[in-house]
């Protein structure tokens, strides 16, 4: 019993030291602030304005292949520290890089990769310290770190960049981010050896937990349930990152919200989280692919409603509801993976799956930009958000675990228990 609540103690460490860096990392969703500010004071495009926060996210997503991987061989902490470094150098150079091209470089590819590194190494070694039936609660904890950034980061963002201008808060910001990320990797570790997670009942997520529970990547591809995964987050991802790049000028140009232009922000942020820590729980009994249709259907509905949210109270009601439905992407797709391929390879498997997202994050902003500076409104990419999100829930609805899971014998769940 002794060892059974140190292990439990460890597993939540991992988990509050996941979730804080995660927190650091989610500054990113405050983006919309800065690029409001490069558009004002130096000039910038809506699409040039956009393009440092596309490339990051998707520099990000596409480093999850390999530093996952590479996380599940040398462990996550040193892969951590690594990316930790990284961001803070990016977001740091930052100050210095006056045109689109030079963000791009920096912002965008350098802290992206950064960005990437850490957050392999916060959900997958969470997941690994928990039973099947709570890794939905626990990968929404986690996630919701990225999700609550924008709380403090947009507010931050925007008094620094009134009060000292857009170069020094990126050094500020640059460098307080790879100090506190440094110190929080220390905590962040896999099981020990041998290390086995004692079971528990749950619902459909935990009963439907592949006996075969380790699957490689090339088995894992070799399954359409896997593309189909990647779909969903595409769609889902793509919809939600167009409103949330482009908020803060949404909010001025749809509503009127000038002085208060962090607030869409701010509550778009704490939704998010909100999203990220009920949609988890949820799934853990309703099943993961049930809670994502219900989210997917309910985005769309907002999303064609959008272009009407003309008054500060429903704009901002229809930036909750994004939020709330965008959120559950983020726990739900590293559980979906761990109950269809196992948590051994989670690293990796998840890493491939978050290739969708670095797509998303190109093509949602830039095509939300480029169809504001063509048209003047944002109108064609809500409908357009809305379809995808409709198809996303089409294929969620569908989606089964693959046969290669098949259900634990009795012996199993006997020994299991």
């Amino acid at each position: 019993m002794e060892q059974l609540s140190a292990s439990r103690s460890r597993g939540w460490a991992v988990v509050a030291a996941g979730t804080g860096i995660n927190l650091i990392l989610g500054s990113l969703y405050a983006w919309s602030v800065v690029g409001k500010a490069l558009v004002n004071q130096w000039k910038w495009s809506n699409a040039d304005a956009a393009l440092p926060f596309s490339v990051s996210t998707a520099c990000f997503a596409f480093t999850m292949i390999f530093a996952g991987r590479w996380q599940d061989k040398i462990g996550p902490r040193v892969v951590a520290l690594a990316g930790g470094l990284m961001f803070g150098l990016g977001v740091f150079v930052s100050a210095y890089a006056h045109s689109p091209l030079y963000m791009v470089l920096s912002y965008g590819v350098l802290a992206g990769i950064g960005i990437g590194l850490c957050y392999s190494a916060t959900t997958p070694p969470a997941l690994k310290w928990f039973p099947p039936s709570r890794k939905g609660l626990i990968a929404g904890i986690v996630v919701s770190g990225v999700g609550l950034a924008a709380v403090y980061a947009s507010p931050l963002w925007q008094y620094l960049i009134g009060a000292k201008g857009i170069s020094l808060t990126f050094e500020y910001l640059g460098v307080g981010g790879a100090v506190l990320i440094c110190i929080l990797s220390t905590m962040v570790v896999n099981p020990p050896a041998g290390y086995v997670v004692a079971a528990s009942a749950g619902g459909p997520a935990a009963r439907r937990s592949s006996a075969k529970v380790d699957l490689d990547w090339h088995e894992m591809l070799r399954t359409k349930q896997f593309y189909m995964l990647w779909l969903m987050l595409l769609l889902g991802a793509s919809a939600g990152l167009m409103i949330i790049a482009h908020a803060a000028k949404i909010a001025s140009a749809q509503a009127g919200i000038e002085t208060w232009g962090f607030l869409p922000v701010a509550l778009l942020a704490i939704f998010n989280t909100l999203g990220r820590l009920v949609s988890g729980s949820v799934s853990d009994r309703l099943g993961r692919t049930q809670t994502m249709t219900l989210a997917f259907f309910l985005q769309a509905i907002n999303m064609f409603a959008f272009a009407y949210y003309r008054s500060p109270a429903l704009l901002i009601f229809g930036v909750c509801i994004t939020g709330l439905c965008y959120g559950t992407i983020f726990p739900l797709m590293p559980s979906a993976i761990a109950d269809f391929y196992g948590v051994k390879n989670l690293g990796v498997n998840y890493g491939l799956l978050f290739t969708a997202f670095g797509v998303a994050g190109v093509a949602g902003p830039i095509l939300a930009g480029k169809i504001k500076d063509l048209s003047g409104s944002y109108t064609y990419s809500y409908v357009i958000s809305a379809v995808m999100l409709l198809i996303g829930a089409t294929l969620a609805a569908i989606a089964k675990p693959p046969k290669l899971a098949v259900e634990p014998d009795a012996a199993t769940q006997a020994k299991a228990g």
